[in-house]
């Protein structure tokens, strides 16, 4: 046990403020070197949970294909058995949320937002031509194509100053958390790029059935249109992220690299299980009576550093 006694709250938000600190801009100081070994320890511990969750994931990716076709269908059929998909929390929001538990989903959300631009610009270094390409298309996208109304992030800043929601990481859910510390650890760690590419691929794949359901709840309750323009253009444009990645992406680097195949598995199936971490937590809070379906249980059922 190398967190003995540190709870999953304790650590993630500890681990959430130091990844604001250390991507946040900064000038020289003359304590850099004392900033450098507390910033050591800090990814020390960071490695070890995101190698216990590799772990975590490893039944299921035992056995993943490298046959690019076959690794394509693979993959792509994450988005029906995957952790966290079809959960049935989002029918539920869609349907019979109040503006009040709306509000807290969608705080719980920003809060735990990463920053897909910046996870793809982390990710894109060194990487083979192709693939690089991509993530310059989609960072493009990201940027709004030029435009600073139509760039995503400031549209869900605009989204949480709407709504006059607060988020903050002090009261956000430790899974929430480890959502957010695990994509920004993939994508800074250039040992788990190809956990990171799969890890956004798998955002690409499956966000569009989540967002659609999203801002349907949000018209349901009348929340002003331009509030939801964040999951409105999510439910829509990665619909064909997700096709350019697959495409661009995942096939080239598995028949280059068939070696590849398991890191990306890992990378999609780990943000896909953070993800059912947080459905099955937002359920709880909001005292969900969930319907019994058959749905793939999360392979990360317990805090991963016990």
């Amino acid at each position: 046990m190398y967190l003995s006694g540190i709870d999953p709250q304790t650590f993630h938000v500890t681990l959430a403020n130091f990844n604001r600190s250390r991507t946040a801009v900064a000038i020289p100081c003359d304590d850099w070197e004392a900033d450098e070994s507390a910033s050591l320890k800090m990814r020390l511990l960071e490695g070890r949970f995101l190698e216990e969750m590799r772990s975590s994931v490893c039944s299921l990716v035992d056995g993943v294909t490298t046959n690019p076709d076959e690794f394509v269908g693979w993959f792509e059929s994450l988005i029906e058995w995957g952790p966290g998909q079809n959960h049935p929390l989002f029918d539920w929001l869609a349907d019979h949320a109040s503006a009040e538990e709306m509000k807290w989903f969608l705080t719980q959300e920003a809060a735990g937002e990463a920053g897909f631009d910046d996870l793809v610009a982390y990710t894109q270094v060194k990487l083979p031509t192709q693939a690089k390409l991509e993530c310059a298309r989609n960072y493009w996208d990201e940027m709004g194509r030029g435009k600073t109304k139509a760039m995503h992030g400031p549209l869900l800043e605009a989204m949480v100053q709407e709504l006059q929601l607060t988020p903050s990481i002090e009261t956000t859910e430790w899974e929430s958390l480890a959502l957010a510390n695990t994509m920004l650890g993939l994508a800074t760690s250039r040992r788990y790029t190809y956990q990171s590419l799969g890890a956004l691929g798998a955002i690409e794949l499956t966000a569009p059935r989540r967002a659609a359901k999203v801002s349907r709840a949000m018209q349901r309750l009348k929340f002003p249109r331009r509030s939801r323009r964040y999951f409105d253009l999510h439910a829509a444009i990665d619909v064909f992220h997700s096709r350019a990645w697959i495409k661009e992406i995942v096939r080239p680097l598995v028949s280059s690299h068939p070696e590849s195949a398991r890191f990306i598995a890992e990378g999609a199936l780990m943000r896909l299980s953070c993800g059912q971490l947080c459905y099955d937590k937002y359920s709880q809070h909001m005292k969900l009576r969930l319907p019994a379906i058959s749905r793939k249980k999360s392979v990360v059922t317990e805090p991963v550093y016990a």
